[in-house]
């Protein structure tokens, strides 16, 4: 890149990115989190509840009608705008179980995560799933321990439990101070402060009143009982002698979480946590990619434009028949209407109307940088993996397809409506919404999906969208695997249904886990792998 203009302002746009996904259990409180960020930043000026929709305020963050009705997060939808002096590109990952999958993937997009805990629960199963697909791709992660303002357990207890449940170690960067009613703020432990919230509003719609004053003063005491005090003091010198120093290099190599104790509900601890975050999280880097000589790494700053596809969502907009390929930008400058090369297909090709995401309202784009998240007009060109670039040459890593654990027959009710529903079904098999599978005959499909919500959207978008009403019909299998190894001389000990995925990967379906470990220790000649 010869321009020493261009390479400037591509520098000076990556140091101000922070691109990162939020993840959590159902009902943590991660749209709630991501609300507040928008109503701190100034892009809105009340923040409108997740719950109690009923002609009440709808998140900002969820679009798709089926969200709105039950107050769930479920397609990945991505957003940016700025906060102080920073570029925010926040990905709302879907929290509910059944989403992994496009969760999964969107996690890809991501330079770091934030982990959103509820206090009175602590780590639940979902959260410990994304945390894995963190650890898996490197993705360092800060925790929000959540709900400080209900009652809640005791914060070195939950501590312990993220370092034993997740394998990582924990560095609380404040504390704090009572919980439930009596939560009144935090203590910075860098700065021996203590930060005092006031509620400024019903359920947290404004900012919080803010107040600083140093932890040692008779004005700090004064705000709380002997015995809030008390335990305080207890837990600050605990936390001095036997708690984990924060180290930056830790931290970005995922070995270390900073925690932060605060209420996204209230805005208790909100500013002070997404001051810190932007502090430390890091500015997009280097990523790892494939060439015909083996593995080079694109630098941001230094390489021309490239990027890769991790997300494709039809009918955004029900006026209009379109489907949008969402891409994450890794190198160089994205420029409108930017000829590139789809190194999948050998073909040029032009990004037409790109533009970025405020949930469902579009802004029309004429340059990003990496770590932005940019959407482009898909007429059926891009697949969810594909690598797009200026020169070709290379492709990213390819992106992983999670084993399926529930599976269907699906058909519609009325047959003249054959052709919109293979429309429709075709459309979200593409962008990931389900996975297709054929039986080893070829005579049959079957749809395949990592939770039952996924099922859900499926019947709801094809009546929404297409006007098709479904009849689903669960089979019997619990649980799946590629088979690696020639599938004709692959002989079960138990009953299995063979099929093929899109690529014309054998896929084996189990009735339960255990038919599964049997059939491997029975067929030490073939390999199962969870994810391809």
């Amino acid at each position: 890149m010869a321009d020493q203009t261009l390479t400037n302002e591509i520098k000076n746009a990556v140091a101000k990115r922070r691109t990162f996904a939020i993840i959590s259990h159902p009902d943590a409180g991660k749209t709630t989190l991501t609300e507040k960020l928008l109503l701190y930043s100034g892009m809105i000026q009340t923040a409108g509840m997740v719950r109690g929709r009923k002609g009440g305020k709808v998140a900002v963050s969820d679009w798709m009608g089926m969200e709105q009705e039950r107050g769930i997060s479920i397609t990945a939808s991505a957003m940016q705008f700025p906060y102080k002096n920073a570029i925010i590109n926040v990905l709302d990952t879907p929290g509910h179980q059944d989403f992994s999958e496009d969760t999964y993937r969107t996690l890809t997009a991501a330079d770091c995560a934030i982990m959103v805990i509820d206090a009175a629960k602590g780590v639940e199963t979902q959260t410990r799933k994304l945390f894995e697909v963190c650890r898996l791709r490197g993705i360092p992660v800060m925790t929000f321990m959540n709900k400080m303002d209900l009652p809640g357990r005791d914060p070195l207890e939950l501590m312990e439990e993220v370092e034993q449940v997740l394998g990582i170690h924990s560095s609380a960067i404040n504390w704090p101070v009572g919980s439930g009613r009596e939560f009144v703020g935090v203590v910075e432990r860098a700065s021996q402060q203590l930060i005092l919230f006031e509620k400024k509003s019903v359920g947290g719609a404004a900012k919080a009143a803010v107040e600083k004053v140093p932890l040692d003063s008779p004005e700090a005491k004064a705000h709380m009982t002997d015995e809030l005090w008390e335990k305080l003091r207890h837990d600050m010198e605990l936390l001095e002698v036997a708690g984990n120093p924060y180290n930056r290099e830790e931290f970005l190599k995922g070995k270390v979480t900073p925690v932060f104790f605060a209420s996204a509900l209230t805005n208790f601890g909100v500013e002070p946590f997404f001051d810190a975050f932007v502090d430390m999280a890091p500015a997009p880097g280097p990523r790892p990619a494939d060439t015909p000589n083996g593995e080079i790494m694109i630098d941001p700053v230094e390489n021309d434009f490239s990027a890769y596809v991790f997300k494709l969502q039809a009918n955004m907009n029900p006026k209009h028949r379109d489907s949008t390929a969402f891409m994450r930008v890794c190198s160089g400058r994205f420029e409108r209407d930017v000829v590139v090369k789809n190194v999948r297909l050998n073909k040029d090709l032009r990004l037409s109307q790109p533009h970025t995401m405020l949930a469902a309202d579009r802004n029309t784009l004429n340059f990003a940088y990496p770590g932005d998240i940019v959407g482009v007009i898909n007429p059926g060109v891009f697949a969810i993996g594909d690598t797009i670039s200026l020169k070709g040459g290379f492709t990213f890593k390819p992106l992983p397809s999670f084993q399926p654990e529930i599976f269907a027959r699906v058909r519609p009710k009325n047959v003249e409506k054959r052709k919109p529903f293979d429309k429709g079904v075709e459309q979200m098999t593409a962008e990931g919404t389900v996975q297709m599978l054929s039986s080893w005959d070829g005579l049959e499909f079957f749809v395949a999906a990592v939770g039952r919500l996924q099922f859900d959207v499926l019947q709801y978008r094809l009546k929404a969208e297409y006007g098709v009403e479904t009849v689903l019909e669960t089979l019997p299998f619990q649980c799946s695997a590629w088979l690696v190894g020639d599938p004709d001389t692959f002989d079960p000990p138990v009953t299995v249904l063979k099929t093929k995925d899109r690529q014309n990967r054998p896929v084996i379906l189990f009735r339960t886990s255990w038919d599964k470990d049997y059939t491997a220790k029975k067929c030490p000649n073939h390999q199962f792998l969870d994810m391809a």
